[in-house]
C-alpha cells in the first residue's frame, strides 16, 4: 500500500499552504496497492516533534478502500473525522512552536468498518483497528516555524 502527495515528496517540506502560515487545508493525498481484504481505510496525522506529546493534526476514517485520491480542502465521501489535539475534528495543519518537525500521515486498511462515539479520539481509533489492521503505508513531509 502507497500514500504520495503531490505536494510534497517524502520527507519534503509541506507548502505553507498547507499550515497554520496559510491556508490551513489538508493537502492533496493519492492511495494506490490497497490490499484486497480491505473494508476501510483509516488516516492519522501527527507530530511526533511537538513539545510534551505526538500532536494529533487529523484523523480521518471509515474512508472507502476505492478512494484512490483525497483531494486537497477535502474529506472523502461517506469518512468521518476524528477529533484532533486542537480540540475539534477536522484537518489542523502544520503549526511548529519551534524549529523544524515532522508530520506523518500514517495510513491504515483495515478489514472492518468503524462503529464508534462522535468524533473518536486517535487512542479510540488506534484500539479499535489493533486487531483489524491488513496493511499500512506512510508519508512523512516536514514544516518550519521559519518557512
Amino acid at each position: 500500500m502507497k500514500i504520495t502527495s503531490s505536494a510534497f515528496s517524502q520527507n519534503g517540506s509541506i507548502p505553507a499552504k498547507y499550515t497554520c502560515k496559510g491556508d490551513n487545508i489538508n493537502p492533496p493525498l493519492s492511495i494506490s496497492e490497497v490490499p484486497q481484504n480491505t473494508k476501510s481505510l483509516v488516516l492519522i496525522v501527527e507530530d511526533p516533534d511537538a513539545p510534551g506529546k505526538t500532536w494529533i493534526h487529523w484523523v480521518v476514517y471509515n474512508i472507502d478502500p476505492s478512494v484512490q485520491n483525497i483531494n486537497e480542502n477535502s474529506v472523502p465521501k461517506g469518512a468521518s473525522e476524528g477529533m484532533t489535539d486542537f480540540g475539534k475534528p477536522g484537518y489542523g495543519g502544520p503549526c511548529p512552536p519551534s524549529g523544524t518537525h515532522r508530520y506523518f500521515f500514517k495510513l491504515y486498511a483495515i478489514d472492518t468498518t468503524l462503529t464508534s462515539n462522535e468524533h473518536p479520539t486517535k487512542q479510540q481509533i488506534e484500539e479499535n483497528i489493533k486487531d483489524h489492521i491488513v496493511g499500512q503505508a506512510e508519508l512523512m513531509g516536514t514544516f518550519s516555524k521559519s518557512q
